[in-house]
């Protein structure tokens, strides 16, 4: 194996939406570590990637805020590679009106959404951990950080404090790391098919989005 055969992109999300879409299109031409919580379809992902055999599957409920750092940690260590690449498309969305919004409600969102990224990062840009190889940082955040909707505070809220990361490591990590995200607006993944579902959502959608709500690819050809 070669030196450059050590070196993955890891991508959070891979099991549906976003980052299989992304994990897909980037499997051809580099190896990656494939993230989801549910082995089964990571599998499925996996076996609609090219070179499957290039590529890992790492398991992980991103809710176990506190065993994050440690997993990760071991199973590079276990397997030898370094994250040259580090891909967030991991995220939930809960739509609830601020009166229904509890501490646990809160702590999920956060969690997936922003605190898990926090946390990968910091291990990757531990030099016995990753061993300064880490090149390029990409989240993938949403437009409602910048525009407010009734229920979606929460979520809303944790996607800023995703923005926010970015614009400070994007200057703390120059030169030596790239880092950029994607507000991404309406698009057809499996966690907005519960939105979509909705009528009165769908119609909003179609008065916001002139060219229609996007697809997976076309964040992906972004990101890409």
């Amino acid at each position: 194996m070669s030196d450059t055969d050590n070196f993955y992109t890891l991508i959070t999300g891979a099991s549906s939406g976003i980052g299989k879409a992304l994990a897909i299109r980037l499997s051809g031409a580099r190896r990656l570590i494939l993230h989801g919580r549910d082995g089964q379809r990571l599998n499925e992902t996996l076996a609609n990637c090219a070179n499957p055999d290039h590529h890992l599957i790492w398991p992980y409920n991103l809710l176990e805020i506190d065993g994050l750092a440690q997993g990760l940690a071991a199973f590079l260590a276990e397997r030898g590679i370094s994250v040259e690449c580090f891909v967030h498309s991991a995220g939930v969305v809960k739509v609830l009106p601020i009166r229904s919004v509890d501490y646990r409600a809160l702590g999920e969102i956060m969690n997936v959404n922003f605190v898990s990224a926090v946390e990968i990062i910091s291990l990757l840009v531990k030099k016995k951990i990753n061993h300064q190889h880490l090149k390029d940082i990409l989240l993938i955040s949403s437009i409602a950080s910048n525009f407010g909707a009734p229920g979606f505070s929460m979520y809303s809220a944790s996607k800023g404090a995703l923005d926010s990361l970015m614009r400070s490591l994007a200057v703390e990590m120059a030169p030596r790391t790239r880092v950029n995200a994607i507000l991404a607006g309406g698009v057809k993944t499996p966690m907005a098919d519960a939105l979509l579902a909705d009528p009165d959502t769908t119609a909003k959608f179609a008065r916001d989005y002139p060219l229609g709500i996007g697809e997976p690819d076309d964040i992906v050809n972004v990101a890409e």
